[in-house]
């Protein structure tokens, strides 16, 4: 039987769009000490899902590796052994303490690996009726100091030169993890995602209607709302702020986010939210910005064009690089 030209073109347009069709498969876990949220979007359910389960296992492959409070990982080894002798380390957990120190060098110390060793004084449960004394502030900070961390790239070790020393990379290893399951997803095929690790995000390709993600913005003075939706693709996100966790004395707000330097709170910035290519720099940024104040933050991130940057300070007004993108705003 002979096929007309439009059945052939019926079948052609039919078959395009199976082959285009696209599912979306979301699931949330905790891993490294928090939540992770995890959206995929792939050819087939089957896809999907089995790339889940392969984010999640690299998730708890890097947490098995990193993490201060797993007594096996490597970067416990490191701290069990502070003052004592340099530890061997994979390259992998290596080349992460030495960026992880570029970017304390880069910030004069407003972002330190090192902070885990704090001796943490200051309370964000309503336990405090007033601030700690300077005596005890000073003391909490001693074993602080990226500067006593001994890299030897020859032998791939880690030194911590003071006993009691500790490093850990929390939020900054969340960023280091999201972006490289979005590399290893891309590589495979999955060109459509988001790995959000508790506001630290990885967010590339599009949805399955072919329109941008829609990302919400925490509104920090009423943290169940949003103050905006941005649309995005092909970025990292990350967000730190002080919504949550902080104290008021004399009319001051103190994050719970400490100055490594200084031992005291940030102060000045409520929420601070960075764009860029990795997530895991962004979220060193973010951090960074919050300790620095809205001044030499932007000093900083003036030197990073690919990075942009919205602030919001304790009084609520907004600062925005010229390069963020356009938001939409809620009521």
């Amino acid at each position: 039987m002979k096929l007309s030209t439009t059945y052939y073109l019926l079948i052609l347009l039919l078959c395009s769009f199976y082959t285009q069709a696209q599912v979306l498969r979301k699931r949330t876990t905790v891993l490294m000490g928090g939540r992770f949220d995890i959206t995929l979007v792939a050819k087939d359910s089957l896809t999907a899902e089995e790339s889940i389960d392969e984010v999640i296992s690299e998730i708890s492959r890097i947490e098995f590796l990193i993490s201060d409070w797993k007594s096996t990982s490597q970067v416990s080894e490191i701290n069990q052994n502070a003052g004592i002798r340099p530890v061997k380390v994979d390259k992998e957990v290596f080349d992460l303490t030495k960026r992880a120190i570029h970017l304390s060098q880069i910030t004069n110390g407003a972002f330190d690996i090192s902070f885990a060793a704090v001796d943490k004084i200051w309370k964000f449960d309503g336990s405090m009726t007033a601030m700690p004394s300077e005596e005890s502030i000073k003391k909490s900070i001693e074993k602080i100091g990226y500067k006593n961390i001994i890299l030897d790239s020859i032998n791939s070790t880690v030194f911590l030169k003071l006993r009691g020393m500790k490093i850990g990379f929390g939020a900054l290893g969340e960023g280091y993890a999201t972006n490289k399951c979005q590399v290893i997803m891309q590589a495979k095929g999955i060109q459509s995602g988001i790995i959000n690790a508790t506001g630290d995000m990885s967010v590339w390709g599009t949805q399955p209607n072919g329109k941008p993600w829609n990302i919400g913005l925490t509104n920090p003075f009423h943290p169940k709302e949003l103050l905006a939706i941005i649309a995005l693709k092909n970025t990292a996100i990350t967000t730190s702020g002080s919504y949550e966790k902080f104290v008021i004395f004399n009319g001051k707000r103190y994050s719970h986010i400490i100055n490594p330097v200084t031992g005291y709170p940030a102060t000045g910035l409520c929420s601070v939210t960075i764009l860029g290519p990795n997530a895991e720099i962004a979220n060193g940024f973010s951090t960074s910005a919050m300790v620095l104040g809205k001044k030499d933050a932007i000093k900083l991130l003036n030197n990073f064009p690919n990075y942009q940057y919205l602030f919001i300070t304790d009084s609520g007004k907004i600062i925005k690089s010229k390069n963020f993108p356009k938001y939409q705003r809620k009521k």
